[in-house]
């Protein structure tokens, strides 16, 4: 009987090393890719997804495995798409996540075929996630089984056709036993710290990315309060995020917090705590990842950010791809270019970006 080919997205992390590990186990003919990604010119020994020293990782983990590796040259793409979406976002105002654009231009297309033109059926990657065959034979996105390390908030933009050559072997595992099962197989990134930097800001704060890329997003600008009175001076929208209280650098009696950020005219609106949150938001570029667009509004856990707990809402979908979310009681922490992704249970509805 003939195998089935499955390539493994490899980072030279713990993650990916065991993904591959445990499907080689499994039966499945793997092979190894990994990205070679954009880096400032000067900084490419510090971007975390593809040093010189991750990419011996996973060339090591590979040769222990025996399986073939190859690395792929996507620095233009990346750059192209992930960067300019997060410097794009930051021009609008928002709080872009370069994360969910990696994941659906370049690991879920770029990388996926790839993986399809060498002859493999799956593509398999270390995210902390589930998928199951539903009765009617569609692929479900389940979140882990240990929640704490849950990534499928930032895998909500997958849709069927990527889903059906999906494969997540280790979000059926806690992330102790992960690292146990690396130690099991001798593999040298058993004891690799995990990364939660974005990978092309080299571990820098994201302002002196945005400095050095795009200096003209930091122009000073008023501060004001809700009803339009300016109350002091900011040195750059980018600066600042939503709910944020200290480094303000305005007098007032009671403590202040930034309410949103409106590009057109440069302004930070602040207020007080009482004002600050939401009941409803408009989400955009909406993707329902199992059954289509819903008929008709329905309850859900939502999401609003990666570190965020799930909320109860009403959940409505709203013609050009949008939904309507109104949250049972506000909350402090949705912020613009941010996701907000449906969930019933584990189940992944779908999700997309908040607009305001």
């Amino acid at each position: 009987m003939t195998k089935q080919k499955v390539v493994v997205a490899m980072s030279g992390g713990v993650d990916s090393s065991v993904a591959a590990a445990l499907l080689k186990e499994q039966g499945y003919d793997v092979t190894g890719m990994m990205l070679r990604l954009w880096s400032e010119p000067g900084k490419e020994e510090s971007n975390r997804c593809c040093t010189p020293d991750a990419m011996a990782q996973a060339r090591r983990v590979a040769g222990i495995l025996d399986i073939p590796f190859y690395v792929i040259d996507a620095k233009d793409v990346f750059k192209e798409t992930v960067v300019q979406y997060f410097l794009d976002g930051y021009a609008r105002g928002e709080t872009p996540n370069p994360c969910l654009m990696c994941n659906r231009q370049i690991r879920w297309t770029f990388l996926l075929n790839h993986a399809l033109a060498l002859g493999a059926e799956f593509m398999a990657t270390g995210h902390y996630v589930r998928i199951r065959n539903s009765a009617d034979g569609k692929r479900e996105l389940l979140r882990a089984i240990d929640h704490a390390k849950d990534q499928s908030y930032v895998l909500h933009v997958l849709k069927q056709e990527q889903l059906k050559h999906a494969l997540f072997p280790v979000g059926d595992y806690p992330k102790p036993e992960i690292r146990a099962i690396a130690e099991k197989f001798e593999l040298p990134t058993a004891t690799r710290k995990d990364s939660q930097d974005l990978c092309f800001l080299a571990g820098e704060d994201y302002r002196n990315f945005l400095q050095r890329n795009a200096a003209e997003m930091l122009k000073p600008g008023d501060i004001v309060t809700r009803d339009g009175e300016t109350i002091g001076h900011h040195n750059g929208l980018a600066n600042y995020t939503i709910g944020q209280r200290k480094g303000l650098g305005v007098a007032s009696a009671v403590p202040l917090f930034v309410l949103s950020k409106q590009a057109a005219n440069n302004a930070l609106v602040v207020g007080t705590q009482d004002e600050l949150g939401v009941s409803e938001l408009m989400v955009r570029d909406v993707n329902w990842s199992v059954n289509g667009v819903p008929q008709a509004p329905f309850r859900a856990d939502v999401k609003t950010r990666y570190t965020a707990k799930e909320v109860p809402a009403l959940v409505s979908p709203v013609e050009g791809n949008q939904a309507s979310v109104k949250f049972d009681a506000p909350v402090r922490d949705a912020t613009a270019g941010q996701a907000a992704v449906f969930y019933q249970g584990d189940l992944l509805i779908g999700g997309g970006i908040i607009v305001h």
